[in-house]
C-alpha cells in the first residue's frame, strides 16, 4: 500500500531532467552524478527527477564508470555514442531526449555549478520557461575571458537575431522549447543562437564560473573557431557584406593611385620612375584580400552543405535505461506525425 502510495506521488510531481554531456570525463563523472542527485533530493524534494548522460565516445574509462553509475540508479541513464559528434550535436541531441517538465544541461567539469539548480526551478516555477546562466567572470584564463567577450560585443553589433553575451547554453528550459527545438530539424543546431533568436520569456541569472574541478579542457583553437564561426555564418550577413564594400572600396582606391601615377608620369616623364615595388605590393595586398574573403565565403557555404546534406545529428551505439517499450512507442508515435 505504502509502495502504492509513492508511485502515485511521483505521478503527480513534476520532473526535473539534467542532461549531462561528456568525452573522456573520468575524473568527473561519478562526482558529478553525485552532486546533482545529492542537490535536487535535498533541495528540491518536492520535484522528481532523471539524468541522461550523453557520452561523447569516450576513449578513456569514462564509459565502465557510467554503466556502474546507472546499474546503481535507475533514474539515471545513457546514450553511448558510435564516434565522436562534435560539442553541439551530442548535447542538443541529449535534451531532445531527456524526460522531464523541463530540462538543464550540466557539463560534467563543474564550471556548471550544481547550486544552481534550485534558482533555476524557482524562476521556472515563477513562469520563466527559460532560465539562463550569464557569466558575469570567471576564474578562467584573463586573456581568454576578455576574448570572449570582445567575440560576443561584436557578434551582437553584426547579428540583426539578439545575441546573448557569456551564454553557454548552461540553463533550464521548459519542456515547451524542448518541443520547439524537436521540430527544428537543424543538423547543426547552435543552442545559445536559437535561445536568442526562438526562445520564450527568459530570466538572465549571473554567476562567477569556476574552474574545472579536474583533467583537462577539451576545447582547443579549432573548437573554439568552429564555435565563432558557426554562429557568425548562422546569424550575420555581415561577413559577406564586409567583403563587397571592401572590394568596393579596393577597387575605387585603386582606380584613384592609377591615376595619380599617371598623372605624375605625365609631368614628370622623365624624372618619375614607375618601378615594380609599388605593382607587386599592390597586387600581394589584393590577393591577401581576396584570399581571406574566400575563405569567409567557404565558411557560409560549408554551412550551408552541412544543413542541405541534413545527415543525423548523431549515431547511438547503446541506451542504459531506457523503457525499450515507451522508446518503441515515441518512435512509432513520430513516424506517425
Amino acid at each position: 500500500f505504502k509502495n502504492s502510495l509513492d508511485v502515485k506521488r511521483r505521478k503527480n510531481m513534476k520532473k526535473i531532467g539534467i542532461m549531462i554531456p561528456c568525452y573522456n570525463e573520468q575524473e568527473n563523472i561519478v562526482q558529478i552524478c553525485n552532486a546533482v542527485v545529492k542537490e535536487i533530493t535535498e533541495e528540491l524534494p518536492q520535484y522528481d527527477y532523471e539524468i541522461l548522460i550523453m557520452d561523447n565516445c569516450s576513449t578513456d574509462n569514462t564509459r565502465p564508470l557510467i554503466r556502474e553509475i546507472c546499474k546503481k540508479n535507475p533514474k539515471i541513464k545513457a546514450i553511448l555514442n558510435a564516434k565522436n559528434f562534435g560539442q553541439f550535436n551530442s548535447p542538443y541531441y541529449g535534451m531532445l531526449h531527456v524526460d522531464g517538465d523541463c530540462v538543464i544541461p550540466i557539463c560534467a567539469d563543474f564550471q556548471d555549478p550544481v547550486e544552481m539548480i534550485p534558482q533555476f526551478v524557482h524562476e521556472w516555477e515563477n513562469g520563466y520557461k527559460i532560465v539562463c546562466a550569464i557569466k558575469s567572470s570567471s576564474k578562467e584564463n584573463k586573456l581568454m575571458y576578455w576574448a570572449r567577450s570582445c567575440y560576443y560585443k561584436m557578434i551582437k553589433k553584426m547579428s540583426s537575431v539578439e545575441q546573448i553575451e557569456h551564454f553557454t547554453g548552461f540553463a533550464l528550459y521548459d519542456r515547451d522549447f524542448i518541443n520547439v527545438l524537436k521540430n527544428l530539424n537543424d543538423p547543426t543546431p547552435f543552442i545559445r543562437g536559437i535561445v536568442a533568436e526562438l526562445g520564450f520569456k527568459r530570466k538572465d541569472i549571473e554567476f562567477e564560473q569556476p574552474k574545472r574541478k579536474a583533467g583537462k579542457t577539451h576545447n582547443n583553437f579549432y573548437s573554439l573557431y568552429d564555435a565563432a564561426m558557426l554562429s557568425f555564418t548562422s546569424y550575420t550577413k555581415m561577413g559577406l557584406r564586409i567583403a563587397t564594400f571592401a572590394g568596393f572600396g579596393i577597387g575605387i582606391l585603386s582606380f584613384v593611385i592609377g591615376i595619380v601615377y599617371l598623372i605624375m608620369k605625365l609631368i614628370w616623364w622623365d624624372r618619375f620612375p614607375g618601378g615594380t615595388a609599388p605593382a607587386i605590393i599592390c597586387s600581394m595586398f589584393i590577393g591577401g584580400i581576396q584570399l581571406f574573403f574566400l575563405g569567409f565565403l567557404g565558411e557560409y557555404i560549408m554551412s550551408m552543405n552541412a544543413r542541405i546534406m541534413n545527415r543525423p545529428l548523431v549515431v547511438e551505439e547503446e541506451r542504459i535505461n531506457f523503457d525499450e517499450n515507451k522508446d518503441k512507442k515515441e518512435l512509432s508515435d513520430e513516424s506517425k506525425d
